[in-house]
């Protein structure tokens, strides 16, 4: 169950990124096919791997692991954006995020 879920985030991310799993492994400092073997669930990275994954990620393990975050990535990004932000301004993004609410629902 966690295996299968590991596989599915670890390529979600990394599709989100827009990179390859050639590119993130290399990036790892990994063989260029150490990803794609996770992927085809042929690997697992050991526990200190998984730390450089989440750190290329830009994420904590915990939000590697958050199933009701799809993208903790772009999350970090927003959250880092909006601290610059106005009151007015956050107010203006606020009624955005409550109308796209309002729309998928």
């Amino acid at each position: 169950m966690f295996e299968e879920f590991f596989v599915e985030r670890l390529t979600s991310l990394r599709n989100q990124k827009k990179v390859s799993a050639r590119e993130m492994s290399l990036s790892l400092g990994q063989n260029e096919s150490y990803i794609n073997r996770i992927e085809n669930r042929l690997a697992f990275p050991s526990m200190q791997v998984f730390f450089y994954i989440c750190e290329y990620f830009q994420i904590t393990p915990q939000e590697f692991f958050d199933e009701k975050n799809p993208a903790p990535g772009k999350i970090n990004q927003i959250s880092e954006e909006i601290k610059s932000l106005d009151e007015l301004q956050l107010d203006t993004v606020m009624a955005v995020i409550k109308g796209l609410q309002h729309k998928t629902k």
